[in-house]
């Protein structure tokens, strides 16, 4: 092995970045990764395999410092655990045979956060708030004037596609008009192709089933609001929630951004919905969107794929069961037990 491989290690950071970009993740992923590693070393001032766990110790609690997040400074730590597990299996031996001491894994189980899938419980409001609010918002949409009742009209129903089908933000305003299919299944189908990837892995398309409405207030939007923006809709290629005034190099609307479709929310809920004021942003409203479902009686498996999950697990922390229902469930296994045991003629009456 060269002087100058020992000195920085710089042909490892690569040969793991190449390693990532053979497995299909983003450019902007595997970028991410290769700059937190290189942060580390620069930080820790010496070769790859002399980096110790306090050395992560401390460049986490400078990360700190800086004001990064709980959760970036846990992705920051399993990048370097990765990186390093790529370092034991590809040149552990090499190392050992030349410095005669294995590789060791800074990222220990002192300085190794959390799982972070879980940073705080989003409960989402009631059915009886979420009614409240979009009941008084629709009813208030016929009496805005002018463009304001396009941008109103908009906000709307981004909302309710987070409400009634748990898209995400970004999914949202990826969306165009071409990617609504009023004939597909039975009540039409929405084609989102920017659908989060895990763990870098780029776009993960799928077709979102219109229910709970959403096939009749797609068709109110593109018959009676979506033409009114006045740019060609010809060809689908439109946004299908559009900006007011922005326009695209070909003289078409741009998508209307994350911050303004959330800002139109949050507006809404600060006049119908004060008490969520500040709290009730679009992910709670997918949240309220699975344990929504959930309670009418659709499975975990069919609610994760309506919102685009590859694991059950990550769908189960979004639905969240009222005391009321649980009690309820206990009620009727237990008067099933007591069915099976006792038999009809001596399931006593209270069980019933």
């Amino acid at each position: 092995m060269s002087a100058e491989l020992w000195a920085g290690g710089a042909e490892w950071v690569d040969e793991f970045v190449l390693a990532l970009a053979a497995r299909g993740v983003t450019d902007r992923w595997v970028g991410q990764q290769r700059a937190w590693v290189r942060e580390l070393l620069v930080f820790a001032g010496c070769p790859v395999w002399a980096v110790s766990p306090a050395d992560v110790d401390g460049w986490l609690a400078a990360a700190r410092v800086r004001g990064a997040g709980t959760q970036t400074r846990g992705q920051m730590a399993h990048a370097v655990l990765r990186f390093y597990v790529f370092v034991q299996a590809r040149h552990g031996r090499d190392v050992e045979d030349v410095t005669g001491r294995p590789v060791v894994q800074p990222v220990d189980e002192f300085n190794r956060p959390r799982r972070l899938t879980r940073v705080g419980v989003r409960m989402p409001p009631s059915v009886r708030e979420i009614e409240i609010l979009f009941t008084a918002w629709r009813s208030h949409l016929p009496g805005v004037r002018g463009r304001g009742f396009l941008v109103a009209a908009r906000d709307y129903v981004a909302a309710s596609l987070w409400r009634r089908v748990g898209l995400r933000i970004n999914e949202t305003v990826g969306l165009e008009v071409g990617d609504w299919y009023p004939h597909a299944g039975t009540r039409g189908m929405l084609h989102v192709r920017c659908g989060k990837g895990a763990k870098g892995s780029g776009p993960r398309p799928r077709l979102v089933p219109a229910i709970d409405g959403v096939d009749r207030l797609l068709a109110w939007w593109l018959s009676q609001v979506r033409w009114q923006f006045g740019d060609e809709l010809a060809g689908g290629r439109a946004a299908l929630l559009p900006s007011r005034f922005h326009t695209t190099a070909g003289g078409g609307l741009r998508p209307a951004c994350a911050v303004t479709l959330r800002q139109g929310l949050a507006q809404a809920v600060e006049r119908w919905l004060p008490a969520w004021a500040g709290r009730l942003t679009p992910h709670p409203l997918r949240h309220f969107c699975a344990s929504h479902l959930y309670r009418q009686g659709m499975d975990l498996e069919a609610i994760g794929a309506l919102l685009g999950h590859t694991w059950l697990s990550t769908t189960a922390r979004y639905v969240h069961v009222p005391a009321e229902r649980i009690e309820w469930c206990w009620q009727q296994a237990n008067t099933r037990v007591a069915g099976r045991l006792l038999g009809p003629a001596d399931t006593p009456a209270g069980a019933q």
